[in-house]
């Protein structure tokens, strides 16, 4: 049960319902997530333009899945594994692509450098290390890759963190973390839950 309301979209008024129609027109569905952000109009519009202008970035709609996949499972939000699971496959991830992700590994050298350097962001609060950075140009990775790395992690924890105190509802089909009592960094999960 949600602990933050869920603004049902035909009863919403003024610039929540001007912005959950145009998500409903993107997307075909208006999920449950924006439905929670709707509650402050400003939100959701700071999500839905910082999402839109990262889609124009340098990283392509695979990477980013990724990078979603790589954050919720480090922070154990079941609402965004689900999410980020099934866009990713509408992207062209593979099953095994999404499951990687998930443990912030990929066959590409330059996505598994994002993907490590995202889990690293999560898991030290943004405080890289030295290494992190040398890892990361090491893998080729220039400065807009590790800014644009950097933005996506926040978007994500964004909403990993909105979902966990609202309880979001989760309306995909549902995916967990697969961890319970657990702290293991070295599995993706990078907080504890109960």
């Amino acid at each position: 049960m949600t602990r933050i309301q869920a603004i049902d979209p035909a009863v919403a008024t003024g610039k929540a319902r001007t912005l959950l129609d145009a998500v409903k027109t993107k997307m075909g569905i208006v999920p449950n997530l924006t439905r929670v952000l709707a509650n402050a109009p400003a939100a959701l519009e700071g999500y839905l333009n910082f999402s839109g202008a990262l889609a124009g970035g340098g990283l392509d709609s695979k990477v980013r899945e990724q990078i979603a996949l790589t954050v919720a499972q480090a922070n154990l939000c079941d609402y965004c594994l689900s999410a980020h699971t099934l866009i990713g496959g509408k992207v062209g991830l593979s099953k095994d692509d999404i499951q990687a992700a998930r443990a912030a590994i990929s066959t590409t050298p330059r996505t598994d450098a994002i993907l490590k350097l995202a889990r690293a962001i999560v898991v030290n609060r943004g405080e890289l290390t030295d290494p992190d950075l040398r890892a990361a140009r090491h893998a080729g990775l220039g400065d807009s890759e590790i800014v644009e790395t950097i933005a996506n992690v926040a978007l994500n924890i964004f909403t990993n963190y909105l979902n966990h105190a609202a309880q979001t509802v989760i309306d995909f089909p549902k995916v967990e973390s697969g961890l319970t009592h657990a702290h293991s960094c070295d599995t993706g999960a990078c907080s504890t839950k109960s």
